[in-house]
């Protein structure tokens, strides 16, 4: 995907994706804002408004009129200007966290708008409140997958495995809209990818405490674990190895 800040882009006959304008090491290219919509709706379905940027949030408004606001999670790159883009529109939020939603998602809801059925998929695990959303043979995955490379942890490593897996129970073929980056072609290869590539991390992990011995700190084991990954992306891999040094009831 281009970074053509505020220019949409369709990647499917009824998805369409405006890339906001806040690139970073944790966002790649920037938030992907999805505008869900059938073909010859008037109406359209928009997922993750992004931040707090008027001038995004009066772009994807242009596309409108917009019957639901979904949110994938809480992170301030995906929800912090959701208030104000469904004042502007006027329409309800759909997410998991109670501080964002008109509507809260627990999973299994079906939310009707721009002439799709659009089902909740309850993925904690990068966070808490993790929503993914499948329609039309596409799954909109917010972080849980990443349209290039792997994600951090801010949640649970157990919840995000079993989220994987239930992403992976989806049919082959089910094409990702990811939070960030490219689209991808099949959501079951990268979920077992995404899971293999965990597996190996927590063995890794494990090894490092080994050889540390006691209780080290995140830190200390990502200084073994990811010495090979660039030092910009370490306080991000310490959210990962806390969730994982949890898991295996070190921290």
């Amino acid at each position: 995907m281009s970074a053509e800040y505020g220019m949409p882009r369709r990647v499917t006959p009824f998805a369409s994706v405006v890339l906001a304008e806040n690139p970073g090491v944790m966002t790649l290219e920037g938030t992907n804002t999805w505008v869900l919509r059938a073909p010859g709706a008037d109406s359209c379905v928009v997922v993750d408004p992004g931040p707090l940027d008027r001038g995004h949030l009066d772009r994807v408004a242009a596309h409108g009129p917009v019957d639901a606001v979904l949110l994938t999670h809480g992170h301030p790159d995906h929800s912090e200007g959701v208030n104000a883009f469904a004042r502007l529109v006027g329409a309800p939020v759909h997410a998991a966290d109670p501080g964002f939603a008109t509507a809260r998602l627990t999973g299994g809801e079906v939310v009707t708008g721009g002439g799709l059925e659009i089902t909740a998929l309850a993925t904690p695990g990068h966070t808490d409140d993790s929503v993914s959303f499948l329609v039309g043979g596409a799954v909109l995955t917010g972080d849980t997958i990443l349209g290039r490379g792997t994600t951090v942890l801010d949640g649970g490593l157990a919840d995000y495995l079993a989220s994987l897996r239930t992403l992976a129970d989806l049919p082959e073929g089910t094409t990702v809209l990811p939070g960030h980056g490219p689209v991808l072609p099949d959501v079951v290869a990268v979920a077992r990818a995404y899971v293999t590539h965990r597996e190996e991390r927590l063995a890794q992990v494990r090894a490092a405490v080994e050889r540390l011995g006691g209780a080290p700190t995140a830190r200390q084991v990502v200084e073994l674990v990811y010495a090979d990954v660039d030092r910009s992306l370490w306080p991000a891999a310490e959210w990962s190895v806390r969730a994982q040094l949890d898991y295996l009831g070190v921290a």
